[in-house]
Order: structure tokens, then sequence, then C-alpha cells
């Protein structure tokens, strides 16, 4: 019997097992290794508080691309939303903790047909800490020492946790008043001093975290500081369509000629009183299109100037969430400031933090209890710790694209190539990983058609 494993059990992971098992007519075992408590869920939808929600409505949060109200017919069947209008609920943003419950029950259920068909899961909690392949098949080291041998593999790592901020102080890392990964629950809890909290960054990230401190009660002030400052959008136009841009969108337009086409219609719709959010939502379709288009430098000139402006077009947040953030500001509890941090000391507790402010143009100092890091997710495997990734980057295994957003991989096939280019034929990549690729390839609407297109070309294979 051949074993495919899948290496995470994030949405990415999870949807691609549940693909295989549901699309299976021969023998397979299907091996899920996973080192964190979050099974069949991922750091994304096992948050830990009731107030982190998803950034899409329901309507669009589905797990299979051929079934678009699956996940509202699912609420709908919840006992906290019996009785509630569908159209309303498929129009809202839901806790993340309840799409969290949703994934676990596709699990369940796929558990069924996995044992009416005798497919054989085998579920591992343990870390990968190195990976080897060859024709014959891969073999995964764990940190426990075992050594699994397998016919497939499929890397379904996910988001790592953000970069440490270049500060001269290096030390200051080991300090139990700094967190790095902001996704813990620890970050959000017990801070017994008066002074501020600061959050490094100022995304979608920083928000959830804001919300986590004032749900566990903290009065203090929070500080956040980030290059651009604070640029998050709400959501203000739900369900409006617009086709215009499409239209007029052809092939292998420069990335000049699509941000002049672009700021065309964006001055078009705001003679109505409309914000540009409908125009960006439009291109979203065509994103990884026209990213592959990109040339090399076209990609470069994206990261250095445009990638912000995207990611605050793209990545906005429910409108009531917005306004409590303004809210928080005008009270002066919530301060945002534009700039960078230039290093950060600790003694007795109390964390000075110098950074330069933009708007001034001048160095400060903002003395705070607690620094939390919320500055995205690091790509460049090379910055990782302990990671079999980078060991696989060190041995040819795999390579980065040249901007390091993620693994090289043939985007019909998911196969990762190596570092002559070449593709592995039991070797995969998806989600996250595929960024370099793709640009846009972490939200469901693309993790899922990946899933399923994924489990069927191995399967053919």
């Amino acid at each position: 019997m051949k074993k495919i494993g899948i290496i995470g059990s994030g949405f990415s992971g999870t949807m691609t097992a549940v693909q295989l098992i549901n699309k299976l007519t021969k023998p397979y075992e299907i091996i899920l290794i996973n080192e964190k408590e979050t099974l069949n869920k991922g750091i994304a939808y096992s948050p830990y508080s009731e107030k982190h929600l998803l950034n899409v409505i329901a309507g669009k949060m589905s797990a299979y691309p051929d079934k678009p109200d699956h996940f509202l017919d699912w609420v709908m069947q919840e006992k906290a939303f019996l009785g509630k209008d569908k159209v309303l609920l498929a129009n809202s943003f839901l806790p993340r903790k309840i799409y969290g419950a949703y994934l676990c029950a596709i699990w369940e259920e796929t558990m069924k047909v996995a044992k009416s068909k005798n497919v054989p899961i085998n579920i591992i909690n343990d870390m990968v800490v190195d990976l080897d392949v060859n024709d014959d098949g891969v073999s995964i080291k764990l940190d426990n020492k075992l050594n699994i041998a397998l016919d497939y593999c499929i890397i379904a790592t996910g988001n790592q946790i953000p970069r440490n901020p270049n500060i001269k102080n290096q030390a200051f890392f080991q300090s139990p008043n700094y967190f790095q990964n902001p996704w813990k629950i620890a970050s959000v809890q017990d801070i017994k001093s008066d002074l501020p909290v600061l959050i490094i960054g100022n995304g979608l990230t920083m928000v959830d975290t804001v919300l986590g401190l004032l749900e566990h009660d903290v009065q203090n002030e929070i500080y956040s500081i980030s290059p651009n400052g604070f640029n998050i959008l709400p959501h203000r136009h739900n369900g409006m369509k617009y086709t215009k841009l499409v239209e007029e969108i052809y092939e292998d337009m420069s990335m000049l000629e699509i941000v002049k086409l672009v700021n065309k219609h964006i001055k078009s719709v705001r003679e109505y009183g409309v914000s540009a959010e409908p125009i960006i939502d439009s291109l979203r379709p065509l994103t990884q299109k026209i990213w592959k288009s990109f040339s090399e430098k076209d990609r470069d000139k994206f990261m250095k100037k445009l990638r912000h402006l995207w990611g605050v077009a793209r990545h906005r947040i429910p409108l009531h969430t917005h306004d409590k953030m303004q809210q928080l500001r005008i009270e002066r509890r919530l301060h945002i400031k534009s700039g960078h941090i230039v290093d950060i000391m600790e003694s007795n507790g109390l964390i000075e933090v110098h950074y330069f402010d933009k708007r001034t143009q001048e160095g400060k100092v903002v003395e705070v209890s607690r620094v939390i890091n919320c500055t995205g997710p690091e790509t460049d495997l090379r910055n990782l710790d302990q990671s079999f990734l980078k060991n696989c980057l060190t041995k040819g295994i795999l390579m980065q694209d040249k901007l390091k957003l993620g693994i090289r991989a043939d985007t019909e096939t998911f196969q990762i190539l190596n570092s002559q280019g070449k593709p592995h034929h039991n070797l995969y990549t998806l989600g996250a990983n595929l960024k370099g690729e793709l640009w846009e390839s972490t939200a469901v609407n693309e993790l899922r058609a990946q899933a399923e297109k994924l489990a069927e070309f191995l399967l053919n294979d």
C-alpha cells in the first residue's frame, strides 16, 4: 500500500487530505504530521478569542470549490444560528473559531468516508526536523528520532512566525516580555505593569492583538509602530460588483499599465462617492495570472513601491471592528506611530524602545511593559530557526523565488522544483509556500481550489 504524507494540517493540509480520501479509488495510506495542537484548523482558525473574526463574509467561505453554500448551510444548522436569516448570515463576518469547528466537522465526516473505503489514516503529532528525497520516495525524520518512508509527500506548512526586528540589542529577544508569536494567547495575558504595550506592525494581526488585549481587560495604553502607520480599511461595499476594469485588461500588460488602468477606474467611481475597494475586488480573480505574467523587474518594483498599497486595499476588516480601532485612537488608548524600531533595551521589567518617527523625522523613546511582534509571517527560509525547510534549501531539494517569498514549484502540478529547476515527481507543496509563484495564495478561495487540483493530479499521476 502506497503512503501519502502531508506535513501540516491547517486548512491546506486538511482539505488536501479530505479531497484525497473522497477521490481515492485505490488503496493508499494517508499520514498527517502536525506539530501544533491545531489539528484540522491551523493557527488561522484556532484563535484564542471569540472576537477574532473572518475577514471574508460567510457566504464566500465554503471549503469546497464546487459547493459554494457548504459553510453557510453548515452554520445554519448550528444551535447558535438556528432560525437566523440566511442572507444576513451570508453577508456577516463570523468568528474564526466557528470556522475552525466547521473544518473539524468536515474532518469527522471524512473519517467516516475513509472507514468505508478502508483507507488507513495515521495522525502523528510531532515536528519534522529533516527531509530527504530520491526517485524511490521521500524520507522524513521527526523530532522524536522516528523516520518515516513515504511514496509521496505534500508540504502544507502554512505561514511561519514573524521575523525578529533588526535592532542592535539582540539579547532582548530572550526576554519573557517579548512575544515573537502573536497568535499565542500568552502574548495578551498577565500584564502586570501599568506601562503601555507595544505592538510592532500594523496589519490585521495587530487588530486581533488589540482585541485580545481588551478582552483580557488590559487598560494600558497601546502603541503600534510600523513603517506606514494606520492604513487599515473597513469593508464598505459588500456585494457590490464592478466589471468595467476587467473588461479593459488584456494579455501581458505591464505593471505600470495596470496601475494606470486601476487609477483611472478609481477616479471614475469616486465621482459617485464610491471608494476603491470594488475596483480591487474585481481584480481578485485575475491576480495570480497577472503576477505570473509580470517580469522579474515588475515584481521587484511591485514589492518596493506597491506592496503596502495593495495590502491596504486587499486586506480589510469588518466595519464595526474598524470603528472600534478608531474609537480607541480618539480616546488616546491606541497610539499609531509611523516609523521603525532602532533598538530595545530592558532593565528591571522596564522596556525602553528607541524608534525613528517618520512624521517628525526624529528619534524618540517610549517606555513599555511588553513587546508583541505583529510584523507578518517570515517568508525567507534562510531566516528560520531549526526548520526542515531550511535544511531542504541547503541541500538543494528545493529553492526559493528571487524575492524570497516562497518555494519554487510548478503551479499546475504543485511539484516542488529542486535547485536545478527540475520538478520532483513525489514532493509537492501548496498554500502560503506558493506566494512567490502566485502572490495571492493564502485565502480560502485559492487554497480550496489548490487542494482539489493537487489531489486530482496526484491520484491521476
